[in-house]
């Protein structure tokens, strides 16, 4: 374990003026606090922020916040205080240390729900501090170096939840080195057979190639040195085996095909000298085509800067080059950790980086604006882990300004990059001058124009196109209020027609007050949940008028007919069959099912409205719609297929437009009607030979009849009753293999 004095003496190499003082004040208060606490691999408790500190020392970080290091723990496990660390220790330190316990501090029920508060917890605390992010990450990094003593089942969990969070997070904010690390240490936990056999293979290629790190290293450094670059240094590794079992698994490549298993950094004074490395090297060795990158010219969002190339170099070794300055090396290993050492600098040629605000923080800012979206915390994650992992293309608008995307981005994720009204309103892309599909994928260095109209609305479908968080985010909410506006209509009315019958007048301000009792933000929210079905407009009823009775359904018998005269409480009166069950609760049943108080077949729709289906019928497995019916033709829904030329009347009508979809666990208990037309022989035995084939496929003629008569041919129509779409199918397959039967096909008009 290290000691206090170690701890002082290694912030003191990098920081020669560093507060003693502050770091034992915060050394032994923690050591006090933590007191006889033991880790799970029973050494002190102390231990752990010892060492997280050590990690911050690393990366060169104040001593305000090695202090925060220090007691991170504290108030979480302690019985220290935020108000007794402000006072002994300053109101800054305490707030960053508060920050860290707040992101713990959860009590959700899905491990994706916590996962999802998580990461927002610590996206926010991180918009206040970015020192809090870097503590964070160092507990993790220790965390994972320890990981031994957790059980199985823990190990797996936490391993999982660093690779998918933390660790492209680290890579997000430019901190490679801890990234790989990270990586390494899940990768073994995740998968251990195949950490052992890469590993293995790893340590056997080293054996074999033993000094050809070094050989490489000095061949190159001489070259350069031979035309002029005296002090650049040249640095070889071998790579890491999560990296390495990456491009297997995304290359489908075996161990033996890999070709670039080192790679090499070459570290000059000045950009001018990156540049003049590389003509240097090129001109000596033979270049891989497609492999080189300027990161020096168009940095990385998380202000990474390199020129990247591959040649085939000594020994007709395969290496992969890195070519860089003193100060982008730092950057690239410590990210945004760097900006806290160089904050004061002046600014350089080398150096302009640090006179504007960071890439990476400006990616966390656009990443916090999410929050305030209104997505849920699963919502949220899945947006924030696409972005973290992606690698970027970089395209630019007609006026040059650079957009940076996640590779695979379309000109609909473009669009929405620029701005989300942008992105709401298009219609169309030109592609480096040429109109192209919205599904394009982009490239480097594509220019990119959008077309736009005023009246467009985002398709639902393109959240299935569109690969970053910003534009799905944005393609839900716009679907969101296009679906509640569509909703909200029918909404008034079920509430309208409730309330009227309840002897109750409807208001949207009555509703104000009873939001909170029906778990809705706003008014127009609540009635669309009553148009979608999702609430019965009777809860709202109550809400809004507590004392009202529930609604009642009361029967007696009209005669000796076997007939019921049902009444409900709210006067309306139905003569309805008693022949399911007998007496009143038999009745009252019948009548829930008569006007659809109980089952629906279709999702979307409220139970208290009137539904009805095409007059060719639509069956379950057919994609649907509902169109809503005017006041003249009485409230409710008609249902038709998406093929029905019907629909083409309603075009410009889009308010009256209902998304639905079958529910299939009721659609199952039912058979639904379709039409159909043959043209077959008119010849003797023709009309048996389809009545047979009908029942053969256990389907139910409703309503046939001929519709013209030829000499050689009859023209009918059939209403069949079927159980869904593929027992349809099944009937006209079968009867197309007819002999008699010329032509058959479903009607949708």
């Amino acid at each position: 374990m290290m000691r206090q004095y170690e701890l002082v003496e290694r912030v003191q190499k990098y920081k020669p003026d560093a507060n003693e003082a502050l770091l034992n004040k915060a050394y032994v208060y923690a050591m006090q606090k933590h007191g006889q606490q033991k880790r799970a691999s029973g050494d002190p408790y102390i231990s752990h922020p010892l060492e997280v500190a050590a990690i911050l020392t690393d990366m060169h970080l104040d001593e305000s916040t090695i202090a925060v290091a220090l007691l991170h723990d504290t108030i979480e496990d302690t019985t220290a205080t935020r108000a007794e660390i402000d006072e002994l220790f300053g109101e800054d330190i305490g707030r960053l240390v508060e920050g860290l316990t707040k992101i713990k501090k959860l009590d959700l029920v899905t491990k994706k729900a916590k996962q999802a508060e998580n990461l927002r917890k610590l996206l926010l605390a991180i918009s206040d501090d970015v020192r809090v992010l870097l503590v964070k990450l160092a507990d993790r990094l220790h965390n994972m170096r320890t990981l031994d003593h957790m059980s199985p089942e823990k190990r797996a969990r936490i391993s999982e939840e660093t690779m998918d969070i933390y660790a492209p997070l680290a890579g997000r904010m430019g901190m490679q080195d801890m990234r790989e690390e990270l990586e390494d240490l899940s990768f073994r936990h995740i998968n251990p057979e195949a950490y052992e056999t890469v590993t293995g293979r790893l340590e056997e290629l080293s054996k074999r190639n033993e000094g050809l790190v070094k050989k490489i290293e000095t061949e190159l450094g001489d070259l350069l040195v031979a035309n002029g670059l005296n002090s650049a240094i040249v640095k070889g590794r071998q790579k890491k085996p999560y990296s390495v079992f990456r491009k297997m698994q995304s290359k489908s490549l075996s161990f033996e095909q890999l070709s670039d298993v080192y790679g090499f950094r070459i570290i000059v004074d000045d950009i001018p000298a990156c540049y003049r490395a590389l003509g240097i090297v090129h001109t000596r060795w033979r270049v891989v085509p497609g492999r080189f990158k300027d990161y020096i010219s168009t940095p990385k969002q998380n202000d990474y800067r390199s020129l990247h190339t591959t040649i085939v170099g000594p020994s007709s070794q395969r290496i992969e080059l890195q070519i860089r300055t003193k100060r982008m090396h730092e950057i690239a290993e410590f990210g945004i950790a760097a900006h806290t050492l160089y904050k004061d600098a002046a600014s350089t040629s080398d150096n302009d980086i640090l006179s504007r605000e960071s890439n990476a923080y400006s990616w966390l800012r656009h990443t916090i604006e999410a929050l305030a979206e209104g997505d849920s915390p699963e919502e949220f994650l899945e947006h924030t882990k696409l972005e973290l992992f992606q690698d970027q293309v970089f395209c630019f608008t007609p006026k040059g300004k650079l957009i940076a995307l996640p590779r695979g981005a379309t000109p609909i994720d473009f669009a929405y990059a620029v701005h989300t009204n942008i992105g709401d309103t298009t219609v169309g892309a030109k592609i480096n001058g040429r109109i192209m599909p919205l599904v394009t994928r982009l490239a480097n260095g594509d220019e990119v124009e959008i077309i736009r109209s005023g009246v467009q609305v985002p398709p639902a479908a393109w959240e299935e196109i569109v690969v970053t968080g910003k534009a799905r985010a944005a393609i839900r909410r716009a679907t969101r209020l296009a679906i509640r506006k569509q909703y909200a209509g029918l909404g008034h009315r079920i509430l309208e027609r409730t309330f009227e019958r309840a002897g109750k007048i409807f208001s949207r301000e009555a509703m104000k007050p009873a939001l909170h009792r029906l778990g809705q933000k706003d008014v127009e929210d609540a009635i669309a949940a009553v148009g979608r079905g999702e609430m019965s407009s009777l809860d709202v009823l109550r809400a809004v008028y507590p004392d009202h009775l529930e609604e009642r359904v009361t029967a007696k018998p009209s005669g000796d007919d076997g007939w019921f005269n049902v009444r409900s409480a709210s006067g309306m009166i139905f003569k309805i069959p008693g022949k399911a069950k007998s007496g009143v609760d038999g009745a009252a049943a019948d009548l829930k099912a008569d006007i659809g108080m109980d089952t629906m077949p279709i999702r979307g729709i409220s139970s208290n409205v009137d539904v009805q289906f095409a007059p060719t019928g639509a069956v379950p497995g057919d994609r649907i719609v509902g169109i809503m019916n005017t006041t003249e033709k009485g409230n409710g829904i008609t249902i038709y297929p998406i093929q029905s030329p019907t629909l083409q009347h309603f075009d410009d009508q889009p308010d009256r437009w209902i998304d639905v979809r079958w529910d299939l666990d009721e659609a199952n208990k039912s058979r639904f009607m379709a039409r159909i037309m043959v043209n077959a022989l008119n010849e003797p035995g023709t009309l048996a030979k389809l009545a047979q084939t009908v029942a053969g496929v256990d389907v139910n003629i409703r309503v046939f009849n001929t519709v013209r008569v030829a000499t050689d041919f009859t023209e009918m129509t059939l209403d069949v009753e079927v159980w869904d779409l593929r027992q349809l199918n099944q009937l006209l397959a079968q009867m197309k293999d007819l002999e008699c039967v010329a032509t058959v096909r479903r009607l949708y008009e």
